[in-house]
């Protein structure tokens, strides 16, 4: 396994199992199963609820002494309805209850939108809170106070664009160390792997291979499916290996973090093996060059009448 190192020396497998749309029940056998594999990094949030169902897949594991909790690098995120700086520590807290965890290793800002707190997902333009009126600077108090109580040992943010990255760390004590994004070929993001390499903030990859098993009304018509791509199909034959493992490999040769969500195991076991596929700068060039530009979570769902945040705003402006 590859691992990313932070600035303390810890170290993260490249490869994690991601549990964004994995069922309760489904979730529990997946990583019992992934860590019995050689999974050592499990990417969690509070919002994919299924947190307390992977605490007692921790348990099971820790108990019959398959793993330590030191073996394990795992992650979750702060939902969008406690960026108070107040709310911060409770809602890890809840995290770490559910988890049967008494700290993660990595702690995430989700998204850089805030919600009302009595609001999981927003269904008008009234149940969201502005940036001028709870800014991520604030947030990000809530975050460092995170590692200060030892509930976190590392923490950073996720679908952050530079612009909002640089407003962290313009009044952070503490940098962030991770950004996770959605990445691949058909959005490879330099500008913003650029900016993070120059800061020395590492990248996480979610939704490396298209997320096509997301919900229905967050999919738009014609999207891509990378695994029918013919350059990536056609790569992929030349190394013999699947198009998948070829996504995974295209990451993890960037030096980004992957987190391939699966619940079958051979698609596990498949994905965990794409670490060890080294790739050429030829083929990378190619890999990259295969489709035309795509993002699958565009984050819309956030941009509805009445809301303080749009488009522009999310993402990097080219």
């Amino acid at each position: 396994m590859k691992y990313l190192t932070y600035r303390n020396g810890d170290k993260m497998p490249i490869i994690g199992l991601g549990t964004w749309k994995s069922e309760p029940g489904d979730v529990y056998d997946a990583v019992i199963e992934a860590v019995k594999m050689g999974y050592r990094h499990i990417d969690c949030a509070a919002i994919y609820q299924n947190e307390k169902e992977i605490g007692k897949a921790f348990k099971y594991l820790f108990d019959n002494n398959i793993v330590k909790r030191e073996d394990l690098w795992v992650t979750s995120k702060l939902w969008n309805n406690s960026h108070k700086e107040e709310e911060v520590i409770p809602a890890i807290k809840q995290t770490l209850e559910d988890l049967q965890l008494e700290y993660l290793d990595l702690y995430l800002i989700h998204w850089p939108v805030a919600l009302k707190h009595d609001v999981t997902f927003p269904e008008k333009g009234d149940d969201f809170i502005s940036l001028n009126d709870v800014p991520l600077s604030e947030t990000w108090k809530g975050m460092e106070k995170t590692l200060a109580e030892g509930l976190a040992k590392h923490i950073g943010v996720s679908n952050f664009n530079s612009d909002k990255l640089q407003k962290v760390v313009d009044s952070a004590n503490h940098n962030p160390e991770m950004n996770q994004v959605e990445l691949h070929p058909l959005l490879p993001q330099n500008d913003l792997m650029d900016y993070c390499n120059g800061m020395g903030i590492h990248m996480t990859a979610y939704s490396p291979l298209g997320s096509r098993d997301r919900d229905d009304q967050m999919k738009k018509e014609n999207e891509p499916n990378m695994f029918e791509i013919p350059d990536l199909k056609d790569a992929a034959n030349s190394l013999n290996i699947s198009v998948p493992q070829l996504l995974i490999a295209w990451g993890v040769n960037r030096n980004t973090a992957v987190i391939p969500k699966s619940v079958n195991p051979d698609h596990m076991k498949s994905n965990l093996e794409a670490a060890e596929i080294d790739l050429s700068k030829e083929m990378m060039e190619k890999i990259e060059s295969a489709g035309e530009q795509f993002r699958y979570v565009d984050g819309s769902f956030w941009t509805m009448e009445g809301s303080p945040y749009k488009m522009e705003d999310l993402w990097e402006t080219v």
